[in-house]
């Protein structure tokens, strides 16, 4: 027996009765459960689950009439999910998607026939909504007028894409960014590739065309640093594709960027950490990697100095390698070796501050302790004055 719809109301967000007329008539109760079960759910077979009363009777269904109902019944369960996400209670939603959200996005890996269908029920947050989800039909309302791509950035945490040197450029021209924190949501929007004519855009990767170029002053700056890139570039090596002028940085000095068709820092750190991951593919994509510089910054500016006096001080060499290891990682990649980061790290420091608080300077001071108060004026008003009378006698 199956359940009424009368008993699914304490079970499920929603419940629908649909009578289904065509080339096969059949009667069907749909609903959504308040709670996931784990026991409805098989990952290694998508066949329809015979449930008598909660127990598992059979999923070996097959043939043309199973198709059709199937085509059929999940048409009305997009309908039925899609009133749920558009109903004006949005924790009803958010509950929904809290329990089966992972669900949509394998959807969008796995079954490209209803893309069309499944992208509209996705959330993500945002740098204008880090706390509260919000859909794609949601960004695109708020685009910006000249905005022409959909942009996100793919990190671990609400917390780590925020603070991303990514996102500079594009928050000082209040453009809103998606955060994908889920494992899935990188992938999901990949298979996407755009929604509504618009293509999704990742910002962490390399040729990211914010619309307001200037050729002439990209011109000039280029003509500045071209020999400042060229040495960067062979300071670092093939840990780098290319050296570039960045358009997308304002307040860093420098930021490491993904190859085009390369991954991500997400998706490297994601690919890192599985144990069956292919070494040889992990070493071409990091490859690809793309090292832009901020023009405008102290430090770049100090380094393009640096190129013309002596592009062979020891110094200036140094301080390439500890830059693209911090870049590195505020980046969100991993670096090789971490103790050798610290090490330079430590040895800058140490140039740095020789001579400002040295043992002797602090011996100096506690050679000669400070007099007690209201007794240092004393002392110099007496030795300031002179009796004319002993001075007329010494005479």
């Amino acid at each position: 027996m199956l359940a009424q719809p009368q008993d699914l109301q304490f079970l499920a967000f929603t419940s629908k009765s649909c009578f289904m007329q065509g080339e096969v008539e059949f009667r069907s109760i749909l609903f959504v459960p308040s709670v996931k079960k784990e026991e409805l759910i098989d990952s290694k077979t998508k066949n329809i689950r015979l449930y008598v009363k909660r127990v598992f009777i059979s999923d070996d269904f097959d043939g043309e009439l199973v198709r059709i109902m199937r085509k059929r019944l999940v048409r009305k369960a997009f309908d039925m999910i899609l009133g749920i996400s558009l109903s004006e209670n949005r924790e009803d939603y958010e509950r929904f998607w809290e329990n089966f959200g992972k669900f949509i996005k394998l959807g969008c890996i796995e079954d490209k026939e209803n893309h069309k269908r499944l992208a509209p029920l996705l959330r993500f947050f945002s740098n204008q909504s880090e706390n509260e989800v919000i859909s794609l039909d949601e960004y695109v309302e708020n685009m910006k007028p000249e905005q022409k791509d959909i942009y996100y950035v793919a990190a671990d945490s609400v917390t780590s894409a925020k603070n991303a040197p990514f996102l500079e450029r594009l928050t000082e021209k209040e453009c809103e960014v998606l955060f994908l924190v889920d494992p899935m949501d990188e992938v999901a929007i990949q298979n996407l590739k755009s929604y509504k004519e618009k293509n999704f855009v990742d910002i962490s990767k390399e040729d990211l065309d914010l619309g307001d170029k200037d050729e002439e002053k990209e011109k000039e700056i280029k003509q500045e640093f071209s020999k400042t890139c060229d040495w960067i570039k062979k300071r670092l090596g093939d840990k780098v594709a290319r050296v570039d002028i960045s358009h997308r940085l304002s307040s860093s000095p420098c930021v490491l960027v993904s190859g085009k068709f390369g991954w991500s820092a997400n998706m490297e750190r994601l690919m890192r950490a599985q144990t069956m991951g292919d070494p040889v593919s992990l070493e071409f994509m990091r490859s690809r990697r793309v090292f832009e510089i901020n023009p405008d910054h102290p430090i770049i500016k100090s380094l393009n100095v640096a190129c013309e006096a002596n592009p062979d001080d020891p110094e200036a060499l140094r301080a390439v390698d500890v830059l693209f290891e911090t870049a590195l990682i505020s980046s969100g990649f991993i670096p090789d070796n971490p103790r050798e980061l610290s090490g330079k790290i430590y040895e800058m420091m140490g140039t740095a501050f020789a001579g400002k608080w040295t043992s002797g300077s602090a011996e100096v001071e506690h050679s000669q302790p400070s007099p007690l108060p209201g007794t240092q004026n004393n002392e110099a008003s007496e030795a300031e004055v002179v009796e004319p009378v002993q001075v007329e006698q010494q005479k």
